[in-house]
């Protein structure tokens, strides 16, 4: 046993806890009632929705709505919700129902789920996280199950109003509207869009994050990272939503038949669900070429540190552009609302943008090979969404083949739990240098 918990470190730990949860949630959704038809689902459909669901990606092989009976959509849910906080939110907040103490490698797991510095007030904020998602996914739930109300029957619309608040609060973009339409019913509706524009930001921003502007009442300031997350989020929204509007504004498919507040509704939506959501106004095959491009590259800077969302994360965007920006300036050090950031952080920003791309990159070249009937960019659009955990899709997903499903299954646990995180649990523990070698010389660019 104790060389078992020494080999169970925090990443391992995390590891072998999403692939228990998805492994658990496969087998439920192999079993006959959940399904409508009463068949279950095949275990690889299975494994790629309890994959999806945990990961909280939102790529679909089957239609959520119409496949699955109420069993099967409260084993989504349930992923989505596990997965989207974190299994080890949970087992700590029912541990401290049950008055058990929480072990100081306990905390550093849940430091290495929360991807925070420091497990100083690690417990107390995995409380507060409990408390956020309950508060904000009952205020989500209460206005969806209203908007539905006027299109479906009250169980039924309070039913979908729970269900699409947890999706979208998690950064999951599953859906129960059918025929794997999304939203597109509601794309010029302000209460739907509005709202859903809300649960994703605020389950995409993190917890920290939240933590902090709730605090601010009482401490009135805010952290580095706060700060940067708000700023590059701010940016990446508004600046999204005036490029979508531009480049779809004159689309007969897409923009061009709404009204002006439908426009800018439609172009917010696909400005905010790309951060890591999956949800959608638009069929995103009916978009230009351009607006796709740009979709693709929100979606692989995806959420924020600390949330259900996926990307490499809006702090590494802003870390990255910060360092090109000192040195096209000449300058040594990367500065951020006068405060410098040390350059192991940039190394860290460099190296998950680079492991984030190389995720996409292969999954790509892999699936042209699997799939190599199908059009480039709707593989590439795929492989970028897995990989980033958004589930945004041209409608591809229902159509790969048992092989091209595999990889895309691998890409989203990959993209979830984090290639680096994966990469820490395989590797051996390697003892620090005792000795450094000389400095070389060699040209870049």
């Amino acid at each position: 046993m104790k060389k078992l918990r020494e080999f169970l470190d925090p990443p391992k730990v995390l590891v072998l806890g999403f692939l228990t949860i998805i492994l658990i949630g496969t087998f439920l959704l192999t079993l006959p009632y959940a399904t409508i038809n009463g068949d279950g689902l095949s275990f690889l459909n299975a494994l790629f929705t309890a994959t999806s669901a945990a990961c909280v990606n939102g790529l679909v092989v089957v239609d959520t709505g119409s496949t699955f009976s109420t069993f099967g959509i409260l084993v989504i849910l349930s992923l989505i919700q596990i997965g989207g906080l974190g299994f080890m939110t949970f087992a700590t907040f029912f541990a401290v129902l049950l008055g058990k103490r929480i072990s100081l490698k306990e905390r550093l797991v849940l430091r290495e789920s929360m991807n925070s510095s420091s497990i100083e007030g690690i417990v107390k904020l995995s409380k507060r996280i409990i408390f956020f998602t309950v508060l904000i996914e009952i205020i989500g739930a209460i206005i969806l199950s209203f908007r539905f109300a006027a299109d479906i029957p009250t169980g039924k619309a309070i039913f979908f109003g729970i269900f699409h608040s947890i999706s979208n609060f998690n950064n999951a973009g599953f859906d129960l509207t059918g025929e794997f339409k999304s939203l597109t019913h509601y794309v010029d509706d302000s209460i739907m869009t509005l709202t859903v524009c809300a649960l994703i930001t605020l389950g995409g921003i993190g917890f920290i994050v939240l933590n902090e502007l709730y605090e601010y009442r009482i401490t009135r300031r805010v952290s580095l990272h706060t700060k940067v997350v708000l700023a590059t989020s701010f940016v990446l929204t508004f600046g999204g939503t005036i490029l979508i509007l531009l480049l779809e504004f004159g689309n007969p498919k897409t923009l061009q038949t709404l009204s002006h507040d439908g426009k800018l509704l439609a172009a917010l939506f696909q400005s905010v669900a790309p951060r890591s959501a999956g949800s959608s106004t638009l069929n995103m095959a009916d978009l230009t070429q351009s607006s796709l491009f740009l979709i693709m590259f929100l979606m692989f800077i995806g959420a924020s540190p600390g949330s259900a969302g996926g990307g490499i994360k809006t702090t590494t965007f802003a870390t990255l552009l910060g360092a090109v920006w000192s040195q096209i300036k000449g300058k040594e050090d990367v500065v951020f609302f006068r405060q410098c950031i040390p350059f192991n952080t940039i190394y860290k920003a460099l190296t998950v943008t680079v492991s984030g791309l190389f995720l996409a990159v292969v999954l790509t070249m892999l699936l042209t090979i699997t799939e190599n009937n199908q059009d480039f960019l709707m593989i590439l659009f795929e492989a970028v969404s897995a990989s980033s955990n958004v589930g945004l899709s041209m409608g591809l997903t229902p159509d790969l083949s048992p092989i091209g499903r595999i990889l895309v299954i691998i890409a989203m646990f990959a993209g979830r739990v984090g290639p680096l995180t994966i990469a820490y649990a395989i590797a051996t523990k390697q003892e620090a240098n005792t000795f450094r070698y000389p400095k070389g010389k060699m040209m870049i660019g």
